[in-house]
C-alpha cells in the first residue's frame, strides 16, 4: 500500500490506526500469496491517495526539476552518457507515503503529459495482469523512451514483496546506442511501517559495451530504529569484454571496473574512480524535487475521456474534501462502468485493442512488451511548467 510522495508523513491521507487497518485487509491471506487478484478489489477510498498510478509513473519520467533525461544525449563522451544514464535510472525513485495507494489504473486508461520538449504518454494496456506501457520522446535531445512494467504483489506474513517485471529501453538516437534496464522491487513492511526501494537493477548498452549494477538493499531496524540503510544505493560501473548477452565461460570473465558509487538516492550519490581518480557527486535529489509545479490544463478540448484526471475526478474530489460516502460511490461508479464495458465486449465476441500500443512479443520470452504505434509522442494538451 504505497503512494508517490514523502514517506516523513503526510497527514491528509492518513487515517487513525492505519497499521491494524492495514493488516486487517490480509487477515484472510495466507503467505506467499500472490496478491495482483487482491489488488483489485474495490479498496475503501480512504487506502487511496488522489492520483492514478499511471500518473505516478508518468511523473518519475516528467516530474523533475533537473533535466537529467535530457541531458543523457548531451556528453560528448560515450562513458559520460552512460553514466548519465545511470544517474537519470536513480532519479526515478521517489519517496512513498505507507498507507496508502494511487487507484488501479483502468483498462484503456492513459495520461498524456509534456515537460520542456518531452512528451510522455501512458497506457493501461492489460488490466488481467496489470499492464502499464509508457512511450516518452524528446526531438530535440534525440531520446526515445520505452517502458513497460507489471507489479507483482506477494503477502510475506509482515511484509508485502512487489515485484516489477517488465523492462526500460532508452535510446539516445544522435549517438546510436540503446539502454536496457529493469526497475528496482518495492518492499512494504507493516512493523514498523516503512516503504522501501528494494533489489538489483542492471543497466546496459551494447553498442559500448558499459554496464551497472546498483544495488537497493533492504533497509534493518535495531530497537525501533531505523538503520543508515534507508534509501540507499551501492553499485558500479563497468566495460564488458563481450557483448552484454553473452555469458562468458566460467573464469573467463575480463570486465574492467570503472567507477564504484554510493549514497542515497534521496539525497546524494557519489562516483569514485578506484584507480585513484577521486570522488565526485552524481546525483542531488534536491535538484530533482526543487522548482516544480503542479501540471496545468494547456488545452481542455484536447483531454481524452480516458485521461487519468477525468476517469478519476469525482473520486479525488471527494478524498480532498474527506467525504468519504461521495468518494467510495464515485470509486464503485468507474469500476462498474468497467465491468458493463468488459461485458459488453465480451457479449460481442470482441478483444480489446490499445490505442497507441501494439503487443510486440506474443508471448515470448518477456509477454508484456508492447510497441508504440506512433513514432513520436505529439504534445499533450497537459504542461509542466517551468
Amino acid at each position: 500500500m504505497v503512494a508517490a510522495g514523502d514517506d516523513s508523513g503526510d497527514v491528509e491521507y492518513r487515517t487513525p490506526n492505519l497499521v491494524q487497518r492495514v493488516l486487517s485487509l490480509f487477515k484472510n491471506v495466507r503467505p506467499g500469496s500472490d496478491l495482483t487478484s487482491f489488488q483489485a478489489m474495490q479498496l475503501p477510498p480512504s487506502f487511496n491517495y488522489p492520483k492514478s498510478e499511471l500518473q505516478a509513473y508518468g511523473e518519475m519520467v516528467y516530474c523533475a526539476g533537473k533535466d537529467i533525461l535530457g541531458e543523457c544525449g548531451g556528453a560528448g563522451d560515450p562513458l559520460e552518457r552512460f553514466t548519465r544514464v545511470v544517474v537519470w535510472s536513480i532519479s526515478t525513485n521517489r519517496p512513498a507515503i505507507f498507507g496508502v495507494v494511487p487507484y488501479n489504473p483502468v483498462l484503456g486508461e492513459t495520461h498524456h503529459v509534456s515537460a520542456r520538449s518531452l512528451n510522455v504518454r501512458l497506457e493501461q494496456v492489460s488490466h488481467h495482469p496489470p499492464v502499464t506501457a509508457l512511450h516518452a520522446t524528446d526531438h530535440r535531445h534525440g531520446v526515445n523512451m520505452l517502458w513497460f512494467q507489471r507489479p507483482v504483489p506477494k503477502f510475506q506474513g509482515t511484509r508485502v514483496e512487489v515485484e516489477v517485471q517488465g523492462k526500460r529501453t532508452l535510446k539516445l538516437v544522435e549517438h546510436g546506442e540503446t539502454y536496457v534496464m529493469n526497475s528496482p522491487n518495492m518492499t512494504i513492511r507493516f512493523i514498523p511501517p516503512a516503504v522501501d526501494w528494494t533489489g538489483t537493477v542492471k543497466v546496459s548498452c551494447r553498442e559500448t559495451g558499459y554496464e551497472a549494477e546498483l544495488n537497493y538493499p533492504t533497509s534493518s531496524f535495531f530497537l525501533g530504529r531505523r538503520s543508515s540503510s534507508k534509501h540507499s544505493v551501492t553499485g558500479k560501473i563497468y566495460k564488458t569484454s563481450s557483448p552484454p548477452a553473452a555469458s562468458p565461460p566460467p573464469g573467463k570473465c575480463n570486465n574492467k571496473l570503472l567507477y564504484t558509487l554510493h549514497g542515497h538516492w534521496s539525497s546524494t550519490v557519489k562516483i569514485r574512480d578506484p584507480n585513484g581518480g577521486g570522488e565526485r557527486v552524481i546525483y542531488n535529489a534536491k535538484e530533482v524535487a526543487s522548482k516544480l509545479k503542479a501540471p496545468i490544463l494547456k488545452d481542455p478540448q484536447s483531454v481524452l475521456p480516458s485521461e487519468s484526471a477525468s476517469v478519476w475526478s469525482e473520486v479525488s474530489r471527494g478524498i480532498l474534501s474527506r467525504d468519504w460516502e461521495k468518494a467510495k460511490e464515485a470509486k464503485r461508479a468507474v469500476e462498474e462502468k468497467q465491468r458493463e464495458m468488459a461485458k459488453a465486449r465480451k457479449s460481442r465476441g470482441e478483444v480489446w485493442v490499445p490505442k497507441y500500443f501494439t503487443p510486440s512479443n506474443n508471448g515470448g520470452d518477456d509477454p508484456y512488451e508492447y510497441s508504440p504505434i506512433e513514432k513520436l509522442v505529439p504534445p499533450a494538451p497537459i504542461v509542466v511548467p517551468f
